[in-house]
């Protein structure tokens, strides 16, 4: 049951249950985030990670954990926040279940910019930009081609899937080009994963996040009600077309900008806004769940990745991989058992 509180002249909704997933979110995130800081070759107690977090930690550990796994940590929490509330946008604006950056190609736009850095010899740095932009290209293109005059669920959907097609393509063709060395390390950044990084791809990430998160906050009651119709938020007085630009960018800039910083980690985009969903059983978008949602999934993720096969790493792509498609399988059995019922 939804409950209001107002505070002077506006009122503020909120759910039990959603006030309680977002609860259990954040101390899964405490928990595990301890769990990887203190995880490792130089494995670390509690008492220890809390006391090195604290700034009373040897030099040894302070440099473990502030420049290796500090970061790796923050980019982890940043990257799933982004890609879930980026999915969590694009679903309610197409109003399609498949509504994600990974099926609309804009993770493969952001793969192709990355492929040419690579191709051209250049460095990570460099690398992250061109991803970043090539993202932005890819959003940009769609919205010229399937949103200019509004952004339409099937019509965005369908364009998203043959750019996703073409760019697959092409990017297989960037990798023959490239040599054998800097093929690896593409492949291995294709795949998505967060070994090796630092503050520079943490920081622009939060600061993205943190430039863009109040935009959406400000417009998720717009896009509550576009959910309800084009007809139905116009008469309520909702700038459709303004509102659903302004969400596209914002989604599009929130998976290249994840894309910049870990590669594409597959399927966090279209499952955390699915699971938010089922947590809270609230109508919506769900923006704050699926974003919280999002942080612990990729968190546990590569956790998990860290950790099951002693003395090797898996990139975290393959383990959201593997989440994320048996979700979506699981998901897809139990509807279509529901419908013979």
């Amino acid at each position: 049951m939804a409950r209001a509180v107002r505070i002077g002249t506006r009122s503020v909704r909120w759910r039990g249950r959603s006030v309680t997933v977002g609860l259990v979110a954040a101390a899964l995130t405490v928990v595990l985030g301890v769990l990887a800081i203190g995880g490792g070759d130089y494995p670390m107690s509690t008492a220890d990670v809390l006391r090195t977090l604290t700034g009373g930690g040897t030099v040894a550990e302070n440099f473990i954990v502030g420049e290796l796994r500090l970061p790796r940590l923050v980019t982890a929490l940043g990257v799933g926040a982004a890609l879930a509330l980026s999915g969590a946008i694009l679903q309610s604006l197409v109003r399609n279940p498949l509504g994600s950056p990974d099926v609309l190609g804009v993770t493969q736009g952001a793969s192709t910019g990355a492929l040419i850095v690579v191709v051209a010899g250049g460095g990570t740095l460099l690398l992250s930009g061109a991803a970043l932009l090539g993202g932005l290209a890819t959003g940009l293109l769609l919205w010229t081609v399937a949103g200019r005059h509004g952004v339409h669920g099937y019509r965005l959907v369908l364009v998203g899937i043959g750019t996703t097609a073409i760019l697959t393509g092409v990017n297989g063709w960037l990798l023959t080009r490239a040599p054998l060395m800097d093929a690896a390390r593409a492949v291995l950044w294709l795949t998505g994963s967060l070994d090796g990084r630092d503050w520079a791809q943490a920081v622009p990430l939060l600061g993205l996040l943190a430039l863009l998160t109040p935009v959406v906050a400000g417009t998720a009651r717009a896009l509550s009600l576009i959910e309800l119709g084009d007809d139905t938020a116009t008469a309520l007085g909702v700038p459709v077309s303004l509102v659903r630009q302004l969400l596209l960018g914002a989604a599009v800039l929130l998976a290249a900008g994840a894309a910049a910083a870990a590669g594409p980690v597959s399927f966090v985009a279209l499952v955390a806004p699915h699971l938010a969903r089922r947590l809270t059983r609230a109508p919506g978008p769900n923006l704050a769940a699926a974003t919280g949602t999002g942080a612990v999934l990729l968190l546990a993720a590569d956790l998990a990745a860290q950790r099951t096969i002693e003395g090797h790493q898996l990139p975290v792509g393959v383990v959201t991989g593997l989440i994320g498609g048996t979700y979506l399988v699981w998901l897809l059995a139990a509807r279509r058992r529901a419908a013979r019922i």
